[in-house]
């Protein structure tokens, strides 16, 4: 049993607010994932600049990793969060410092990259994970999050939602794949690497590897109907919004609402309890393999 949140803000003057209704939305999925929880949050996009997110940095290792950074990416910039880093350079020193940043070592591996995206995840309480990076104070566009409930793996960050597998692109997951390991070796043949052993890491792998091949998200979604065996709640993140998904039987609870400011997802209504207007907003339950997809213009 897992928690998911998601919000997708139509209305720009709500932007300086993204983060503060992200965090209580995912306080109150709390006891659906005391273990674990994670967030991603899309803004701040800028011409030509990639955005790369660490964890597993210390503060004692800061000096050193900024020094290596630098050397390949001199206009490079940090924002360090807790035991996470933003690295913000040209795109062209975007190859060239990620290269540094898993050749580093010492617990620090690379997370996401993109245009917008952060990705910001660890164990604890929801509520104590968002405090930790200071997710009410962050603004943004949209932005979606999870909290995790082990029942097949240990309780790691590594293990946490969301996953990242591809430039802005990343997923969150209520369910179980019953077929992850066979779609994982094939996916390891095409060139896909992994970190955990986590059936949604290799759902986030599947559709980067079927976006690299030129199709758009709601194609690659629906062919997840038929890919990936199992029951589960998808929702994706991307540069420019997020998608929703569910299987055809559809047993893990969903709820979205809709307003003309904004759309959210959740797991459970009472997510919605602290969102402007949500008395007006239009409520509906998410039907079974269709895909609900919502994007900023580009």
């Amino acid at each position: 049993m897992c928690g998911i949140v998601g919000l997708f803000l139509k209305n720009p003057r709500l932007q300086p607010q993204l983060g503060a209704l992200t965090a209580q939305m995912l306080k109150t999925m709390t006891e659906r994932g005391p273990d674990s929880a994670g967030f991603a949050v899309y803004g701040g996009a800028q011409h030509g600049q990639s955005k790369i997110t660490v964890r597993g940095l210390e503060e004692s290792q800061r000096k050193d990793f900024e020094a290596g950074v630098l050397a390949v990416s001199q206009k490079a910039t940090f924002v360090f969060r807790d035991d996470h880093a933003i690295i913000t350079c040209s795109d062209e020193a975007e190859p060239a410092v990620r290269a540094f940043v898993e050749g580093f070592g010492h617990g620090v591996v690379f997370v996401s990259s993109g245009d917008s995206i952060e990705l910001y995840k660890g164990v604890g309480l929801p509520e104590d994970v968002a405090a930790r990076f200071g997710l009410s104070e962050m603004t943004g566009t949209h932005a979606i999050g999870h909290t995790r409930m082990a029942t097949e793996s240990a309780v790691t960050t590594a293990g946490a939602h969301p996953f990242s597998t591809g430039p802005d692109q990343c997923l969150v997951h209520n369910g179980s794949l019953s077929n992850h390991n066979t779609l994982r070796r094939q996916l390891v043949r095409d060139g896909l690497s992994f970190e955990t052993e986590n059936d949604s890491e290799v759902a986030a792998g599947y559709l980067s590897w079927r976006l690299s091949k030129g199709e758009r998200l709601d194609e690659a979604l629906t062919a997840s109907l038929s890919d990936l065996d199992g029951f589960y709640t998808f929702v994706v993140g991307t540069r420019d919004g997020f998608a929703v998904l569910r299987d055809p039987v559809a047993c893990k609870p969903a709820v979205m609402a809709e307003t003309e400011d904004y759309v959210a997802f959740a797991s459970e209504y009472r997510a919605f309890a602290g969102l402007p207007g949500i008395e007006k907003a239009t409520v509906f339950e998410p039907e079974p393999q269709r895909v609900y997809h919502w994007e900023h213009a580009a």
